[in-house]
């Protein structure tokens, strides 16, 4: 029997696929290649393994293409395929958002349907709670997503726990909280601020930099998602970090690690919440979750992967 991977080219989905490969299990992976960002940094995510002949990558729209050869021999699924970015999914991209968060997780679920499986395992986020109500934040707050890409990912959730009652498809939905790491999105303020720092360059700050975030390295998401899927519990859960930590803080944090970046505000995009901040406790009582990497460790790492593997300049 074989593990699925969805999304298996992006930032989480490849960092999954090395750690399920080094557990010397048999994985099957997919993705869309969707353009929200360049192919070939997709591409180089997982080209060490390509190479290597450890996994065979099919290349197919989850919305659209034939599932059940996919699953054929699948104990467990993780779903980590979508449409990213909060920003982009206003207008008449929204349709976009739908396709491969909402219709893709549909076709999937029903795919699964009476399928003997362990787990389905989908990576949500914690745009789905908006502004909330309480910080940190428990699963029982009442999401209110202030972004149509936040809305698609609760749809999902809904989804799964949809199938989960009715179809007895043993999901858990996991809540992720601004995962940051080597490979991380080029869109996101992470990447954005080595790459500023590295050319010599402005970076770009949305907002005042009071925003807080729950910023939650890839290394304790991957094992957050062996964890839960290994782990009889089903549900709804958060997956943070362990500190809220402003952007101001986070540059601070930077400027010790590679020296100072010069830095302009711009103002707070659309669909941007102000501050994050997960209760793990449930996690933590269903699969032993904690964190075990400050952000200032993260933060060295990703840019010492950078300097490796980019040939940044050494500051």
């Amino acid at each position: 029997m074989a593990v699925l991977v969805t999304g298996a080219a992006g930032f989480v989905g490849s960092h999954l696929v090395e750690e399920i490969v080094s557990a010397h299990e048999e994985v099957r992976i997919v993705d869309a290649f969707t353009d929200y960002y360049p192919r070939a940094a997709k591409e180089r995510n997982l080209a060490r393994l390509l190479d290597s002949g450890a996994v065979a990558l099919v290349e197919g729209d989850l919305a659209t293409m034939a599932l059940e050869p996919l699953l054929e021999g699948i104990r467990t699924v993780y779903h980590l395929a979508g449409q990213p970015g909060v920003r982009p999914s206003w207008g008449k991209d929204f349709a976009r958002y739908v396709h491969h968060n909402v219709l893709a997780t549909q076709r999937l679920l029903e795919a699964c349907r009476g399928r003997s499986l362990s787990k389905f395992l989908y990576a949500s986020s914690s745009s789905v709670y908006g502004d909330a109500e309480s910080y940190p934040t428990p699963e029982d707050v009442r999401p209110q997503p202030v972004s149509p890409y936040g809305v698609t990912r609760l749809a999902a959730e809904h989804l799964c726990e949809l199938y989960r009652t009715n179809f007895d498809v043993p999901t858990v939905s996991l809540r992720l909280f601004t995962v940051y790491g080597p490979r991380q999105r080029p869109d996101m303020a992470f990447s954005k601020l080595i790459a500023a720092w590295a050319e010599g360059a402005e970076f770009e700050l949305l907002g005042d930099g009071g925003q807080t975030r729950d910023f939650t390295y890839v290394a304790d998401v991957i094992r957050a998602m062996r964890d839960a899927a290994a782990s009889a519990w089903c549900g709804v859960a958060n997956i943070g970090g362990g500190s809220r930590t402003s952007m101001s803080d986070v540059i601070d944090i930077f400027g010790t690690i590679c020296g100072p970046v010069d830095v302009v505000r711009r103002p707070a995009a659309a669909g941007d919440v102000r501050h994050t901040a997960a209760d793990t406790s449930r996690a933590r009582a269903a699969f032993g979750y904690a964190p075990q990497t400050t952000l200032a460790e993260g933060l060295a790492r990703m840019v010492a992967w950078a300097r490796e593997e980019e040939r940044i300049r050494v500051a």
